[in-house]
C-alpha cells in the first residue's frame, strides 16, 4: 500500500467541507482493495470453482479498470470537480471552506452543497459543516478511520 497516497490528502479538507482523507479515490483505498482483490481471486483460483454463473474473467477485467482511475489529489491541489462551484465562491471570499461563509442563507450553490455532502455522507465520508478548529477536527476524523473496515487499510504496511 502506498502510504504517501493517504499523505497527501489527509490534511486536504476542500471548499465543499468533504476531507479528501476520507475518500477512497484520494487515500488510494480504492486501488489497494481491488488489487488486493484481484490477488486473492487468483491465489483461490476462483475461476475454477467458483460459481458458474460468475464471470471471473469480466470481473477482473472490471477490476483492472479501477486501477486505470487516476488517484485524486484532492481539490486544494486541482484535483476533484473541475468547475467546481465551491472552490470558485470559497476562492473568491479568501474562505478555507463553505462553513465560513457569513452569508450561507444567500448561497447560490446550496443545492449542489447538498448534493455533494449527502452523496459524500453516504459513502462514508466526513464532512465539515461547521467552522471548527480543522487541525483538531482532522486528528479525530484520522483516528475514527482508523478504527474502521475498509479504510484501516490505509494503515497497514504492505509486506512487499
Amino acid at each position: 500500500m502506498k502510504i504517501e497516497t493517504f499523505e497527501n490528502v489527509k490534511d486536504q479538507i476542500g471548499f465543499c467541507g468533504i476531507w479528501c482523507g476520507s475518500c477512497v479515490v484520494g487515500n488510494g483505498v480504492l486501488r489497494e482493495l481491488t488489487k488486493r482483490y484481484g490477488e486473492i481471486i487468483k491465489k483461490y483460483g476462483v475461476d475454477e470453482w467458483g460459481p458458474k454463473d460468475f464471470d471471473v474473467k469480466e470481473f477482473m477485467n472490471g477490476l483492472a479498470s479501477i486501477q486505470t482511475i487516476p488517484v485524486c489529489q484532492g481539490c486544494l491541489k486541482d484535483g476533484g470537480r473541475t468547475n467546481c462551484e465551491m472552490r470558485n465562491c470559497a476562492s473568491n471570499k479568501k474562505i478555507s471552506d463553505c462553513s465560513q461563509c457569513d452569508q450561507p442563507t444567500k448561497c447560490k450553490n446550496t443545492e449542489i452543497l447538498q448534493h455533494m455532502r449527502t452523496g459524500a455522507l453516504d459513502a462514508g465520508l466526513m464532512v465539515k459543516t461547521e467552522n471548527i478548529d480543522r487541525k483538531k477536527l482532522m486528528e479525530n476524523w484520522t483516528a475514527e478511520l482508523k478504527s474502521k473496515w475498509p479504510t484501516c487499510i490505509l494503515f497497514m504496511h504492505d509486506e512487499q
